[in-house]
């Protein structure tokens, strides 16, 4: 009998090592802002965007200096940032639109698949890109929700959508319309909740709000369980919006006006997490899908791009300020306050780090390019980036390798018109940049080091040699 009370003493126990570790899961918020400068936060050094909330989710977590995104372009960098692999592995090279049938293949694993096997609750909000044919969307991708925008704000409808009998209609709007109407590209957007169009027109004045109402509620419904929220914010990306009580507000102009509304919804889920008592088991990361657009302010079409500064370059292009983006890691009591990180870290090390955490197998059928960076978000001693290199893809290609402070750019670039009828051909641009002395990629030494240059070439060519060979052939456009 004692032997008897012994073992059942010792399943019990069991049984509380297993609750204990179970409610060590944490939870996760991963916050992506659409075409965010380097510059736009105060923590980054805005000169006319005050950012409280974001500058003091900074000084109690992480701020990372060289965190890039997986590649220049929306698609790319969000399939990278899911699935912890170098876009060009999926065959993602260019952007969805909504004359597309393609998407992510179902068959990538993302965060969401992994921790859904975790018991988390996974709910995706906000702007998706990956795909807007119900096969494609997050539900059928590891989120148990959706609701949001499935593609840029600057898109159109699909005209054979699933419409839900609740949908709201808007500005004049209605189901004939919407099935049989002219649609116009560059029209106006549908927000979708799961795989039916809810709203149409989107009222883009009101996104960032109840984006961060949706997370909120999906907070208060997870109960025990712990949750797993992809919010991807439509803002800045262009056309920019505000809600009455932000535009007109900031020096920043109309977009200073959509990252200071971000920053203050931004305020609200951390507010929430802390007056909940979840804050201390939440780890949340900020930060944008890549470079902000170069463009000038347009009354018509409200248009105007953030600022990559100090940083060269912008969305679309491989040079720093196309993919380097601002990063916030907050987690109390796990990262430690005002932690600043000058190692290489990029979003496609999320998946691996995650599942680091979480328990979570990493796959092991396929090759992930990301590696876990948890000593870097924590300040280790002596952290390092785990990553001896980082590759900087185009729609075009390969074009770029980062070796601690060094990178080295090879492009083509297009001849003009002028050109191409002179006859001229296309010639290769060879540019060696030390990152840490020259942030803005102004002083070119590749006729300086061409032995440097000659290995991180190689580098160069074997990564893309054995991508290629295990990569999907490019979505059917």
């Amino acid at each position: 009998m004692k032997r008897l009370g012994w073992k059942i003493g010792l399943i019990l126990l069991a049984g509380c090592a297993v609750l204990r570790a179970a409610d060590d899961r944490p939870n996760i918020i991963l916050i992506l802002t659409d075409d965010q400068g380097y510059q736009d936060l105060g923590c980054y050094g805005a000169p006319k965007i005050k950012t409280p909330h974001l500058d003091r989710m900074a000084e109690e977590g992480t701020r990372f200096t060289d965190f890039y995104a997986a590649a220049s372009i929306c698609s790319p960098s969000r399939a990278g940032l899911l699935t912890g692999r170098y876009p060009a592995r999926l065959g993602i090279h260019r952007v969805f639109f909504p004359q597309h049938i393609s998407g992510m293949a179902v068959e990538e694993i993302t965060m969401a698949e992994l921790l859904k096997k975790q018991g988390y609750k996974t709910a995706a909000i906000g702007k998706w890109h990956l795909g807007h044919l119900p096969k494609f969307l997050p539900t059928n991708q590891g989120f148990d929700s959706y609701f949001g925008i499935p593609f840029s704000n600057d898109m159109w409808a699909d005209q054979k959508m699933a419409v839900s009998p609740d949908v709201v209609w808007r500005e004049g709007a209605d189901l004939n319309l919407f099935k049989f109407g002219n649609v116009k590209k560059r029209g106006p957007v549908p927000l979708m909740r799961g795989t039916e169009v809810v709203e149409y027109p989107a009222d883009q004045r009101t996104l960032s709000r109840r984006y961060t109402d949706e997370a909120i509620k999906t907070i208060d419904a997870a109960g025990d369980s712990p949750f797993f929220i992809f919010l991807g914010h439509t803002m800045p990306h262009v056309p920019l919006y505000a809600s009455p009580e932000f535009e007109g507000k900031s020096a920043g102009g109309l977009y200073g006006d959509t990252i200071e509304e971000l920053d203050f919804n931004v305020g609200r889920l951390l507010d929430h997490l802390k007056s909940t008592g979840l804050a201390e088991n939440t780890l949340v990361i900020f930060t944008s899908d890549n470079g902000p657009w170069e463009l000038k302010a347009n009354k018509k079409r409200r248009y105007k791009g953030g600022s990559a500064k100090p940083l060269r370059g912008y969305k679309f292009g491989t040079y720093e300020g196309g993919m380097r983006e601002p990063c916030i890691m907050w987690w109390p009591g796990k990262i430690p306050a005002g932690k600043v990180c000058t190692e290489p870290a990029n979003m496609i090390d999320l998946l691996p780090t995650f599942a680091g955490l979480t328990g979570a197998a990493v796959p092991s059928d396929r090759v992930i390019d990301g590696k876990d960076i948890w000593p870097l978000i924590i300040g280790e001693a002596g952290a390092k980036s785990p990553h001896a290199s980082y590759f900087y893809y185009s729609p075009s290609g390969i074009e770029a390798v980062r070796q601690g402070d060094w990178k080295l750019r090879i492009t083509n670039p297009r001849l003009t018109k002028v050109q191409r009828e002179k006859g001229e051909k296309p010639k290769t641009v060879v540019e060696l940049y030390n990152l840490r002395e020259d942030i803005g990629e102004s002083n070119n030494l590749a006729t300086q080091y061409p032995e440097r240059v000659a290995a991180m070439k190689k580098v160069m060519e074997e990564f893309d040699a054995e991508l290629q060979a295990n990569a999907r052939k490019p979505v059917v456009r």
